[in-house]
Protein backbone atom coordinates (compact mmCIF):
# COMPACT_ATOMS: atom_id res chain seq x y z
CA UNK A 1 0.00 0.00 0.00
CA UNK A 2 1.58 3.10 -1.55
CA UNK A 3 1.63 5.65 1.38
CA UNK A 4 3.21 9.02 2.83
CA UNK A 5 3.46 10.06 6.08
CA UNK A 6 1.86 13.57 6.85
CA UNK A 7 4.85 15.29 8.33
CA UNK A 8 6.99 14.04 5.44
CA UNK A 9 4.58 15.37 3.14
CA UNK A 10 4.44 18.67 4.97
CA UNK A 11 8.65 18.91 4.59
CA UNK A 12 8.19 18.02 0.96
CA UNK A 13 5.86 20.98 0.22
CA UNK A 14 7.79 23.37 2.06
CA UNK A 15 10.91 22.31 0.25
CA UNK A 16 9.10 22.67 -2.97
CA UNK A 17 6.08 21.49 -3.84
CA UNK A 18 6.96 21.85 -7.68
CA UNK A 19 7.37 17.59 -7.19
CA UNK A 20 4.59 16.55 -6.12
CA UNK A 21 0.25 17.56 -6.83
CA UNK A 22 -1.57 16.92 -3.67
CA UNK A 23 -5.32 15.23 -5.17
CA UNK A 24 -8.07 16.12 -2.47
CA UNK A 25 -10.99 13.68 -3.99
CA UNK A 26 -13.31 14.97 -0.64
CA UNK A 27 -16.84 16.49 -1.58
CA UNK A 28 -16.19 20.07 -2.84
CA UNK A 29 -18.24 21.03 -0.06
CA UNK A 30 -15.55 19.34 2.32
CA UNK A 31 -12.49 20.69 0.18
CA UNK A 32 -13.90 24.41 0.47
CA UNK A 33 -14.08 24.12 4.31
CA UNK A 34 -10.79 22.59 4.66
CA UNK A 35 -8.33 21.48 2.61
CA UNK A 36 -3.82 21.62 2.22
CA UNK A 37 -2.81 24.63 0.83
CA UNK A 38 -2.17 24.65 -3.19
CA UNK A 39 -4.16 20.73 -3.26
CA UNK A 40 -6.68 20.29 -6.25
CA UNK A 41 -10.24 19.09 -6.01
CA UNK A 42 -11.61 16.84 -8.15
CA UNK A 43 -14.83 15.03 -6.26
CA UNK A 44 -15.15 11.70 -7.15
CA UNK A 45 -15.64 10.50 -3.58
CA UNK A 46 -19.05 9.00 -4.88
CA UNK A 47 -17.41 7.27 -7.88
CA UNK A 48 -14.71 6.19 -5.73
CA UNK A 49 -16.98 4.70 -3.66
CA UNK A 50 -19.66 3.02 -5.58
CA UNK A 51 -18.31 2.49 -8.61
CA UNK A 52 -14.32 3.18 -8.85
CA UNK A 53 -14.27 2.42 -12.31
CA UNK A 54 -16.41 5.56 -13.25
CA UNK A 55 -13.69 7.87 -11.29
CA UNK A 56 -11.45 7.23 -14.32
CA UNK A 57 -12.69 9.86 -16.74
CA UNK A 58 -12.30 12.76 -13.88
CA UNK A 59 -8.94 11.77 -13.51
CA UNK A 60 -7.36 11.52 -16.79
CA UNK A 61 -5.96 15.00 -17.34
CA UNK A 62 -4.06 14.88 -14.17
CA UNK A 63 -0.07 15.72 -15.03
CA UNK A 64 1.59 12.40 -15.77
CA UNK A 65 5.12 13.83 -14.92
CA UNK A 66 4.14 14.42 -11.18
CA UNK A 67 4.00 12.41 -8.39
CA UNK A 68 0.19 12.64 -6.99
CA UNK A 69 -0.52 12.58 -3.59
CA UNK A 70 -4.27 11.12 -3.09
CA UNK A 71 -6.18 13.26 0.14
CA UNK A 72 -9.82 12.32 1.59
CA UNK A 73 -10.90 12.29 5.30
CA UNK A 74 -9.28 9.74 6.88
CA UNK A 75 -7.28 7.56 4.10
CA UNK A 76 -9.31 5.03 3.20
CA UNK A 77 -11.47 6.21 -0.07
CA UNK A 78 -8.01 8.21 -1.04
CA UNK A 79 -6.50 4.56 -1.00
CA UNK A 80 -8.78 3.54 -3.83
CA UNK A 81 -8.13 6.62 -5.26
CA UNK A 82 -4.56 5.42 -5.71
CA UNK A 83 -5.86 2.30 -6.82
CA UNK A 84 -7.36 3.85 -9.61
CA UNK A 85 -4.52 6.46 -10.59
CA UNK A 86 -1.67 3.48 -10.71
CA UNK A 87 -3.96 1.35 -12.70
CA UNK A 88 -4.29 4.81 -14.94
CA UNK A 89 -0.31 4.48 -15.19
CA UNK A 90 -0.15 7.48 -12.50
CA UNK A 91 2.64 7.47 -9.91
CA UNK A 92 0.64 8.13 -6.97
CA UNK A 93 0.58 7.89 -2.98
CA UNK A 94 -1.64 7.91 -0.47
CA UNK A 95 -1.62 10.50 2.52
CA UNK A 96 -1.64 8.86 5.83
CA UNK A 97 -5.09 8.90 7.72
CA UNK A 98 -6.16 11.56 4.88
CA UNK A 99 -7.26 14.94 6.05
CA UNK A 100 -6.78 13.31 9.84
CA UNK A 101 -3.06 12.89 9.66
CA UNK A 102 -2.49 16.35 8.45
CA UNK A 103 -4.12 18.08 11.47
CA UNK A 104 -1.39 16.15 13.47
CA UNK A 105 1.21 17.91 11.44
CA UNK A 106 2.99 20.81 14.17
CA UNK A 107 5.68 22.99 12.41
CA UNK A 108 7.91 25.56 14.74
CA UNK A 109 9.88 28.44 14.56
CA UNK A 110 11.46 31.30 16.83
CA UNK A 111 9.51 34.44 16.85
CA UNK A 112 11.31 37.29 16.71
CA UNK A 113 10.84 39.82 19.49
CA UNK A 114 13.03 42.54 21.38
CA UNK A 115 13.43 39.94 24.31
CA UNK A 116 16.98 38.62 24.92
CA UNK A 117 15.30 35.34 25.44
CA UNK A 118 13.71 32.53 23.04
CA UNK A 119 10.34 32.26 21.63
CA UNK A 120 9.17 29.41 19.97
CA UNK A 121 5.72 29.20 17.53
CA UNK A 122 4.27 26.05 16.74
CA UNK A 123 1.90 26.04 14.31
CA UNK A 124 -0.66 23.21 13.67
CA UNK A 125 -1.04 24.12 9.82
CA UNK A 126 -3.59 21.45 9.49
CA UNK A 127 -5.72 23.07 11.95
CA UNK A 128 -5.17 26.83 11.91
CA UNK A 129 -4.02 26.24 15.63
CA UNK A 130 -0.54 28.53 16.97
CA UNK A 131 1.01 27.53 20.34
CA UNK A 132 4.24 29.40 22.13
CA UNK A 133 7.14 28.09 24.10
CA UNK A 134 9.23 30.73 26.29
CA UNK A 135 12.54 30.05 27.36
CA UNK A 136 14.64 32.31 29.76
CA UNK A 137 17.51 30.83 31.07
CA UNK A 138 17.13 27.42 31.32
CA UNK A 139 13.12 27.75 32.19
CA UNK A 140 10.36 27.05 29.66
CA UNK A 141 6.44 27.32 29.89
CA UNK A 142 4.06 26.53 27.53
CA UNK A 143 0.75 27.99 26.06
CA UNK A 144 -1.63 26.83 24.42
CA UNK A 145 -0.31 22.92 23.87
CA UNK A 146 -1.84 20.48 21.32
CA UNK A 147 -2.71 17.20 22.98
CA UNK A 148 0.28 15.99 20.90
CA UNK A 149 2.83 16.64 23.44
CA UNK A 150 6.08 15.51 22.46
CA UNK A 151 6.02 17.90 19.68
CA UNK A 152 6.82 20.13 22.97
CA UNK A 153 9.12 18.09 24.38
CA UNK A 154 11.25 17.90 21.47
CA UNK A 155 11.61 21.86 21.82
CA UNK A 156 12.20 21.31 25.66
CA UNK A 157 14.77 19.14 24.89
CA UNK A 158 16.98 20.63 21.88
CA UNK A 159 16.57 23.90 24.10
CA UNK A 160 17.91 21.35 27.13
CA UNK A 161 15.09 23.56 29.28
CA UNK A 162 13.10 22.93 32.11
CA UNK A 163 9.05 23.13 32.08
CA UNK A 164 8.53 25.28 34.91
CA UNK A 165 4.37 25.92 33.87
CA UNK A 166 1.70 25.37 31.25
CA UNK A 167 -0.62 28.36 30.36
CA UNK A 168 -4.11 27.54 28.61
CA UNK A 169 -5.14 31.28 27.34
CA UNK A 170 -9.00 29.87 27.53
CA UNK A 171 -11.23 26.62 27.39
CA UNK A 172 -10.33 25.78 24.09
CA UNK A 173 -13.86 24.85 21.45
CA UNK A 174 -11.37 23.60 18.62
CA UNK A 175 -8.77 21.76 19.24
CA UNK A 176 -8.16 19.05 23.67
CA UNK A 177 -5.46 20.81 25.50
CA UNK A 178 -2.55 18.90 26.14
CA UNK A 179 -1.93 21.16 29.02
CA UNK A 180 -2.92 18.73 31.90
CA UNK A 181 -0.85 15.85 30.59
CA UNK A 182 2.65 18.28 30.08
CA UNK A 183 1.85 19.60 34.11
CA UNK A 184 1.62 16.38 35.16
CA UNK A 185 4.12 14.02 33.23
CA UNK A 186 6.69 17.42 34.43
CA UNK A 187 5.16 17.94 37.80
CA UNK A 188 4.58 22.14 37.35
CA UNK A 189 1.11 23.82 37.79
CA UNK A 190 -1.19 23.98 34.75
CA UNK A 191 -2.64 27.28 34.60
CA UNK A 192 -6.17 28.31 33.80
CA UNK A 193 -8.51 31.46 34.70
CA UNK A 194 -11.54 29.90 37.67
CA UNK A 195 -13.84 30.71 35.48
CA UNK A 196 -12.83 28.33 32.89
CA UNK A 197 -11.80 25.29 35.40
CA UNK A 198 -15.30 24.36 35.55
CA UNK A 199 -14.12 20.78 36.44
CA UNK A 200 -10.81 20.71 36.04
CA UNK A 201 -7.51 20.67 38.50
CA UNK A 202 -5.62 23.68 37.61
CA UNK A 203 -3.84 26.38 39.33
CA UNK A 204 -5.98 29.90 39.39
CA UNK A 205 -4.55 32.86 37.82
CA UNK A 206 -6.17 36.07 38.22
CA UNK A 207 -6.08 39.34 36.76
CA UNK A 208 -2.62 41.70 36.91
CA UNK A 209 -1.47 38.20 38.62
CA UNK A 210 2.46 37.83 37.36
CA UNK A 211 4.28 34.73 36.80
CA UNK A 212 8.08 34.36 36.45
CA UNK A 213 9.67 32.22 33.52
CA UNK A 214 13.39 32.38 34.06
CA UNK A 215 14.01 36.20 34.21
CA UNK A 216 11.44 37.35 32.58
CA UNK A 217 7.88 38.06 34.41
CA UNK A 218 4.34 37.46 32.64
CA UNK A 219 1.37 39.92 33.50
CA UNK A 220 -1.96 37.72 33.47
CA UNK A 221 -4.66 39.58 32.02
CA UNK A 222 -8.05 38.80 32.12
CA UNK A 223 -9.91 39.72 28.60
CA UNK A 224 -13.02 37.70 28.55
CA UNK A 225 -15.46 37.54 25.92
CA UNK A 226 -15.01 34.89 23.95
CA UNK A 227 -14.81 32.67 26.90
CA UNK A 228 -15.49 33.66 30.78
CA UNK A 229 -12.12 32.72 31.27
CA UNK A 230 -10.23 33.83 28.59
CA UNK A 231 -6.97 35.45 30.12
CA UNK A 232 -4.14 37.32 27.65
CA UNK A 233 -0.20 37.36 28.71
CA UNK A 234 2.20 40.14 28.30
CA UNK A 235 5.82 39.02 28.32
CA UNK A 236 7.30 42.34 29.38
CA UNK A 237 5.83 44.30 26.98
CA UNK A 238 7.37 42.83 24.19
CA UNK A 239 5.03 40.06 23.28
CA UNK A 240 1.41 39.74 23.79
CA UNK A 241 0.18 36.29 23.71
CA UNK A 242 -4.21 36.75 23.03
CA UNK A 243 -5.30 33.10 22.98
CA UNK A 244 -8.83 33.32 20.96
CA UNK A 245 -9.68 36.79 22.07
CA UNK A 246 -7.59 39.14 19.66
CA UNK A 247 -6.68 37.71 15.85
CA UNK A 248 -4.32 39.76 13.29
CA UNK A 249 -7.47 40.45 10.95
CA UNK A 250 -10.37 39.49 13.23
CA UNK A 251 -11.71 38.52 17.12
CA UNK A 252 -13.01 36.12 18.94
CA UNK A 253 -16.32 34.69 18.79
CA UNK A 254 -18.81 35.33 21.54
CA UNK A 255 -21.33 32.24 21.61
CA UNK A 256 -19.12 28.70 21.88
CA UNK A 257 -19.26 28.70 25.45
CA UNK A 258 -23.08 29.63 25.83
CA UNK A 259 -24.41 27.10 23.19
CA UNK A 260 -22.16 24.32 24.77
CA UNK A 261 -24.06 24.94 28.08
CA UNK A 262 -21.34 25.99 30.46
CA UNK A 263 -22.07 29.66 30.56
CA UNK A 264 -24.53 31.54 31.89
CA UNK A 265 -24.09 35.22 30.12
CA UNK A 266 -25.71 35.61 26.75
CA UNK A 267 -24.08 36.74 23.34
CA UNK A 268 -24.60 40.11 23.51
CA UNK A 269 -23.10 40.44 27.05
CA UNK A 270 -20.11 38.25 25.57
CA UNK A 271 -19.71 40.86 22.87
CA UNK A 272 -20.09 43.82 25.03
CA UNK A 273 -17.51 42.34 27.21
CA UNK A 274 -14.86 41.15 24.40
CA UNK A 275 -15.36 44.86 23.46
CA UNK A 276 -13.64 46.21 26.77
CA UNK A 277 -11.13 43.65 26.82
CA UNK A 278 -10.05 44.72 23.69
CA UNK A 279 -10.00 47.85 25.07
CA UNK A 280 -7.41 46.96 27.48
CA UNK A 281 -5.24 45.24 25.14
CA UNK A 282 -4.98 48.16 22.66
CA UNK A 283 -3.64 50.22 25.56
CA UNK A 284 -0.04 48.80 25.18
CA UNK A 285 2.45 49.67 22.73
CA UNK A 286 2.04 49.45 19.35
CA UNK A 287 5.25 47.79 18.90
CA UNK A 288 4.22 44.52 20.91
CA UNK A 289 4.05 41.62 18.98
CA UNK A 290 0.80 39.90 18.87
CA UNK A 291 0.80 36.12 18.88
CA UNK A 292 -2.77 34.85 18.96
CA UNK A 293 -4.22 31.08 19.42
CA UNK A 294 -5.08 30.64 15.32
CA UNK A 295 -4.57 32.04 12.33
CA UNK A 296 -7.04 31.09 9.04
CA UNK A 297 -5.57 28.88 6.46
CA UNK A 298 -2.69 27.06 7.13
CA UNK A 299 -0.25 29.24 8.96
CA UNK A 300 3.89 29.17 8.46
CA UNK A 301 5.61 30.41 11.60
CA UNK A 302 6.27 32.44 12.70
CA UNK A 303 2.93 33.91 12.36
CA UNK A 304 3.06 37.66 13.99
CA UNK A 305 2.34 40.98 13.72
CA UNK A 306 2.61 44.36 15.61
CA UNK A 307 -0.20 45.71 17.80
CA UNK A 308 0.17 48.95 15.54
CA UNK A 309 -0.71 46.69 12.40
CA UNK A 310 -3.21 44.74 14.01
CA UNK A 311 -5.17 48.08 14.79
CA UNK A 312 -4.67 48.99 10.78
CA UNK A 313 -5.57 45.40 9.78
CA UNK A 314 -8.16 44.64 11.62
CA UNK A 315 -11.85 46.00 10.46
CA UNK A 316 -13.19 44.72 14.08
CA UNK A 317 -11.32 47.20 16.33
CA UNK A 318 -12.73 49.74 14.31
CA UNK A 319 -16.42 49.68 14.76
CA UNK A 320 -17.45 51.65 17.98
CA UNK A 321 -19.07 49.99 20.39
CA UNK A 322 -22.61 49.24 19.82
CA UNK A 323 -21.56 48.06 16.16
CA UNK A 324 -19.40 45.75 17.81
CA UNK A 325 -21.93 43.85 19.37
CA UNK A 326 -24.49 44.04 16.95
CA UNK A 327 -21.79 42.66 14.51
CA UNK A 328 -21.08 39.81 16.70
CA UNK A 329 -24.31 38.94 18.01
CA UNK A 330 -25.86 38.66 14.91
CA UNK A 331 -23.48 37.07 12.34
CA UNK A 332 -22.78 33.49 13.52
CA UNK A 333 -20.32 31.55 11.67
CA UNK A 334 -20.21 28.06 11.32
CA UNK A 335 -19.29 26.37 14.14
CA UNK A 336 -15.50 24.22 14.81
CA UNK A 337 -16.36 20.53 14.76
CA UNK A 338 -18.19 19.33 17.71
CA UNK A 339 -16.90 22.01 19.84
CA UNK A 340 -19.92 21.40 22.20
CA UNK A 341 -17.52 18.35 23.35
CA UNK A 342 -14.02 19.99 23.19
CA UNK A 343 -15.14 22.77 25.07
CA UNK A 344 -16.54 20.39 27.60
CA UNK A 345 -13.42 18.26 27.42
CA UNK A 346 -10.99 20.99 27.90
CA UNK A 347 -13.25 22.39 31.14
CA UNK A 348 -12.87 18.86 32.69
CA UNK A 349 -16.55 17.91 32.39
CA UNK A 350 -15.85 15.43 29.87
CA UNK A 351 -13.00 12.40 29.33
CA UNK A 352 -12.49 11.50 25.49
CA UNK A 353 -10.68 7.96 25.26
CA UNK A 354 -7.04 9.25 23.20
CA UNK A 355 -7.98 6.65 20.51
CA UNK A 356 -11.11 9.27 19.55
CA UNK A 357 -8.62 12.47 19.64
CA UNK A 358 -8.05 13.04 16.24
CA UNK A 359 -11.47 12.29 15.09
CA UNK A 360 -13.06 14.81 17.23
CA UNK A 361 -10.79 17.22 15.82
CA UNK A 362 -10.86 16.63 12.62
CA UNK A 363 -12.25 19.92 10.92
CA UNK A 364 -11.80 23.60 10.56
CA UNK A 365 -10.94 25.65 13.92
CA UNK A 366 -14.03 28.78 13.05
CA UNK A 367 -13.10 30.05 16.27
CA UNK A 368 -13.17 33.61 14.90
CA UNK A 369 -15.97 35.84 14.82
CA UNK A 370 -15.35 36.31 10.81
Amino acid sequence: MPQIDPDRLSERLQADGEDVLVLDVRHEADFDDWHIPDSVNIDVYDELTDNPEAAKDELSNLPEETEIVTVCAAGVVSQTATDVLQEMGYDALTLTDGMNGWSRVHRHANVPTDLDDTLVQVARPGKGCLSHVLISEGDAAIFDPSHYVEEYEAILHDYDADLVGVFDTHAHADHVSGGVQLAERHGVPYYLHPKDALAIDATPIEDGQTVSVGDLEIEVVHTPGHSEGSISFDIEGAALITGDTLFHESVGRVELGVEAGIEDSNVEQNAATLYESLQRLLDRSEDTVVLPAHDPGSPEPPVTATLGDVEERNEDLRRDREEFVETLAGDIPDHPPNFERVKRTNVGQESVPDDELAELELGPNNCAAE
